[in-house]
C-alpha cells in the first residue's frame, strides 16, 4: 500500500519509536517567540544540557510587538518577554530577528518568506498556528512549552502520530472569495473538532489553483478545527514561491532539492483514514456570528435559530450570541462595524494587502471606523511601499501601520475596546481575544474592506 505526504515526511524523522508509545521525531526547524519560550530555556539552563543544534533554531518577537511605535515596549510584562528572549538567543547562539530590524515580522509569515520553512521538514513552534508552514508540504506542529525544551536539548521531540485525514475541495472559487472564506467554510461544516487527532492534507483542484499565499492562510486555519497539521503537497506552485529566496538551496543543491520536493506526493493507492469533499459552488464569501472560527455563515445568510436544536446546543449558542449582541435568525449583512483589521499570521502576506487595494482604490474610510492595516513582516511593508499600495490605501483614508501580531491577539497596545464590533483578518474571535469585552467577527481581506468602506458588514461581491 502506498503512502500518504505525512507519512512519508514522518517516516523519514523517525528515530525511534517507543513500543505503545511515541515515536522520537527529529525536528529539522525550531521556531521561537517570546511568549512561550522563557520557561523552556529555563529547564535546559537548569539542567545544564544547553542547545543541541542552534543552527536549527530561528526567534523572533512578534506577540508584544507594537504596530505604531517601535522604540520600546510600555507594557512591562511584555517588554521583559522580549528582552528575556534576546538574552536566551544571545546565551545559546541562536539567530534573532530583532524587534524592528528588516527581518523581523510574525514568525509564520518570515518563516517561509526567508526559505526556513521548505517542503519536507518537520517544524515545530510554541504556538497554535505553526500549521501555517504546512503549506509548503511540511509537516508542522504547534507545541508546548516542556516540548519546545526537549528540542533546544535534544532536536527531538516525543510525538504520537496522528491519524490522517484529506480534505479535497473541488471546482473553482467564484469572484469575491478567497482562501480565508474555503477555510471559513470549511471550519463550519467540520466544526471546531471535526479534525481532532488529525494530520489533514488538502487536494483538489481549488487547492491546486491557489496561490502560495492563499495556501499558508488555508494551512494556518487547519489547527481552529483540531488538527495538529495541515499539509499542501509542493508543486510548481510552490518551487517557483521559493526560488531565490534567502535560506532556500541554490545552484545545483536547488536543482537536487526541487527533485526530491517533486516526490512529496501521496501515493494513488495510499488510504486515509477519513476522507472529505467540498465543493467551491457551495462556498461563498463567509463572515462568523459566534464565539469560534466554526460559528459562521455566508455573508448573506442568516445567524442559526434556536428550534431544531438540542438544550446543550441551544444554550450554547445563546451564550454566543448574547456576547456577541446578535439574535437568532438575523442578517449580518449591513450590522455597523468599529474596528477593522487586516493582518495577522493569517492574512498579513503582499496578495492581503494588494486585494484590500483592490476594493478600496477610489473610496475612502467610512466616517467614525477605527482600521489598522498591518504588515505581517517588514519585507511585506517593503513590497507594499514599492507597489504603490500604501499611496492608494493612504488616498482611501487609512494607515499603513508597523509589522505585528497586532490586534490579532490582545497582548500589545492594538486592543479593539470592550462592546466595539471589530471584522478581523484574523484567526480567532475568542471571548476578548482583541481585547477584553470586544467583539469579533472574522472574514476575508475583501470583505473587511468592503467593510471598512461602506461602515458596515458588506459582502465584496458588491464592490468588486
Amino acid at each position: 500500500m502506498g503512502k500518504t505526504l505525512f507519512d512519508k515526511i514522518w517516516s523519514t524523522h523517525v528515530v525511534q519509536s517507543v513500543p505503545d508509545g511515541p515515536d522520537v521525531l527529529y525536528i529539522d526547524r525550531l521556531y521561537c517567540h517570546e511568549v512561550t519560550t522563557p520557561q523552556a530555556f529555563d529547564v535546559i539552563r537548569d539542567k545544564g544540557c544547553g542547545v543541541l543544534r542552534p543552527d536549527k533554531v530561528f526567534a523572533m518577537p512578534d506577540h508584544n510587538t507594537p504596530s505604531h511605535c517601535q522604540d520600546r515596549i510600555e507594557d512591562p510584562v511584555g517588554r521583559r518577554q522580549v528582552e528575556t528572549l534576546e538574552q536566551n538567543c544571545r546565551e545559546f547562539g541562536i539567530k534573532c530577528f530583532s524587534m524592528g530590524t528588516p527581518d523581523n515580522g510574525i514568525i509564520h509569515v518570515v518563516g517561509p518568506e526567508k526559505g526556513l520553512s521548505l517542503p519536507g521538514m518537520t517544524i515545530m513552534c510554541g504556538d497554535s498556528h505553526t500549521s501555517t508552514h504546512g503549506a509548503l508540504g511540511a509537516v508542522a506542529m504547534g507545541i508546548g512549552t516542556s516540548q519546545v525544551a526537549q528540542i533546544l536539548a535534544s532536536q527531538c521531540i516525543l510525538q504520537f502520530k496522528p491519524k490522517t485525514m484529506r480534505i479535497n475541495i473541488e471546482g473553482k472559487l467564484c469572484k469575491g472569495v478567497t482562501a480565508k472564506d474555503v477555510a471559513l467554510y470549511i471550519m463550519a461544516q467540520m466544526t471546531t473538532s471535526g479534525a481532532t487527532g488529525y494530520a489533514v492534507e488538502y487536494a483538489g483542484q481549488v487547492v491546486r489553483e491557489m496561490s502560495m499565499e492563499g495556501r499558508l492562510t488555508l494551512s494556518n486555519l487547519s489547527i481552529e478545527m483540531g488538527s495538529r497539521a495541515g499539509l499542501i503537497a509542493p508543486d510548481e506552485t510552490t518551487f517557483s514561491w521559493l526560488r531565490g529566496r534567502e535560506y532556500a538551496p541554490k545552484g545545483a543543491d536547488w536543482e537536487r532539492a526541487v527533485g526530491a520536493w517533486r516526490e512529496l506526493r501521496t501515493d494513488d493507492d495510499a488510504r486515509f483514514d477519513r476522507e472529505v469533499t467540498f465543493y467551491a459552488d457551495d462556498i461563498a464569501p463567509r463572515i462568523t456570528y459566534g464565539t469560534n472560527p466554526g460559528a459562521g455563515i455566508a455573508i448573506d445568510g442568516t445567524v442559526p435559530v434556536y428550534e431544531g436544536l438540542s438544550d446543550a446546543e441551544r444554550d450554547q449558542l445563546k451564550v454566543q450570541l448574547d456576547y456577541m449582541q446578535f439574535k437568532p435568525g438575523q442578517k449580518l449583512e449591513g450590522t455597523p462595524v468599529d474596528w477593522c483589521f487586516l493582518g495577522a499570521c493569517t492574512n498579513g502576506r503582499i496578495e492581503d494587502f494588494r486585494a484590500f487595494a483592490e476594493v478600496v482604490r477610489g473610496q475612502h474610510k467610512a466616517p467614525g471606523v477605527t482600521a489598522w492595516l498591518v504588515p505581517g513582516s517588514w519585507a511585506v511593508r517593503r513590497q507594499i511601499i514599492e507597489e504603490g499600495i500604501d499611496k492608494i490605501l493612504e488616498e482611501a483614508g487609512f494607515e499603513l501601520r508597523l509589522p505585528s501580531c497586532s490586534a490579532c491577539l490582545a497582548m500589545n497596545p492594538d486592543k479593539v475596546p470592550a462592546g466595539k464590533l471589530c471584522i478581523s483578518t484574523s484567526n480567532r474571535n475568542f471571548v476578548g481575544r482583541q481585547g477584553p469585552g470586544s467583539r469579533t467577527v472574522l472574514a476575508s481581506p475583501l470583505t473587511v474592506a468592503a467593510s471598512a468602506i461602506t461602515g458596515v458588514i458588506t459582502d465584496p461581491r458588491k464592490l468588486l
